[in-house]
């Protein structure tokens, strides 16, 4: 770069985004990918053939219109979406958590999320400008409900961030901590479950309850994360408010077709994520079977393990072709910490044997 170049730069960008690091994907050509919680399953041949198909039929020189509606349409349908309330399209979760926190821009507001937790809360919050108020979870990645009900008290956030499950710990946090810290919050409740088609309980019916809960949620896990599709279901109100910020365009024709043909065939989605939650099942057995592993408890399609030494774990598992997430410098409570995805049979007994063989 020249200097020109770079002085011209210095007074334009804002510094701090100058300072900051983006947001890290990890090469994986040719690995075994079990680092970013998608799902390791395409759907079969003939329906991918019947998609291709379809998508031939779309219109690719005009602009997405009413095929939008209709998506939110169909995934209120598939959401049991709860009356009195509305439904609106992001280009995954990552644009809803943007536009939330340019919503709640007011001099004096605060974002608070339990840490660790997922990195878009705080990342959207700082590039808003805003304070982000990280409360960190107990030993066992639970929540600290009197740490949370003090930042509550003290900060009165305009949102709260509550990931259920959370990522990267894999859990759900307590119930009546949760109910407490939504009874306690003044500003907005995001319920974000991102990891939705793997766990035990959803925030449904905390949502039916309290004017200002969001349900946030995403079909990447459940199955498109190539299509970027997250969706926010609050009261009418609330997503009309939000929803002025939204890019007249933001889903486009294909994506939004991929999604509406994926909810027609939800049935093949949901055989696949049982599958997933069977071998998630059966992993935690293989990984407490190995010396030293300690896997946590989970309700996602991720596990987090602690291990002697994540940063030789994850080298030596990279060097035999098997890609997890070293997550051990993401927080203190997270230290010797990889966060595994649940891939397909094949991929689950390759990353086991890497990992033994990482630890030897």
């Amino acid at each position: 770069m020249n200097s020109a170049l770079r002085d011209r730069m210095k007074q334009v960008i804002r510094q701090d985004i100058q300072s900051m690091h983006g947001y890290a994907v990890q090469p994986s050509a040719g690995m075994v990918k079990l680092d970013t919680m998608e799902n390791p399953f395409q759907l079969p041949q003939e329906l991918r053939a019947e998609l291709g198909a379809r998508l031939a039929q779309v219109a690719l020189n005009r602009y997405p219109a009413e095929r939008g509606d209709v998506l939110r349409a169909k995934l209120a349908e598939h959401a049991k979406m709860p009356e009195g309330c509305d439904i609106m399209l992001g280009n995954g979760s990552d644009e809803l958590i943007s536009l939330l926190t340019l919503a709640c821009h007011v001099p004096g507001n605060v974002v608070i999320a339990p840490v660790p937790g997922f990195v878009m809360y705080q990342m959207s919050a700082k590039l808003q400008g805003l304070p982000f108020i990280g409360v960190p979870l107990d030993a066992n990645f639970e929540l600290d409900l009197p740490a949370m009900l003090a930042a509550v008290r003290e900060h009165k956030p305009a949102l709260v961030y509550l990931a259920y499950p959370n990522n990267p710990t894999a859990n759900l946090w307590n119930d009546a901590a949760i109910d407490a810290i939504i009874e306690a919050a003044p500003g907005l409740v995001v319920m974000d479950e991102a990891y939705q088609p793997f766990a035990a309980r959803d925030s449904m019916e905390r949502l039916k309850r309290h004017e200002h809960v969001l349900l946030m949620r995403t079909l990447s896990k459940f199955g498109l994360a190539g299509v970027r599709i997250g969706y926010l279901i609050a009261r009418r109100e609330l997503i009309a408010e939000v929803n002025k910020l939204r890019p007249p365009f933001n889903i486009s024709v294909l994506n939004c077709e991929t999604a509406l043909f994926a909810l027609e065939h939800a049935d093949e989605y949901v055989r696949q994520a049982a599958t997933i939650r069977a071998e998630r099942d059966a992993l935690q057995g293989l990984l407490r079977a190995i010396p030293g592993v300690t896997p946590f408890a989970s309700d996602a399609n991720m596990i987090l393990a602690r291990v002697p030494d994540s940063k030789k774990a994850f080298d030596g598992m990279k060097a035999r072709g098997v890609l997890v997430k070293n997550v051990a410098f993401l927080h203190p409570l997270l230290a010797n910490c990889l966060r595994i995805t649940v891939g397909t049979p094949d991929e689950n007994v390759k990353m086991i044997e890497a990992l033994k063989a990482s630890l030897a």
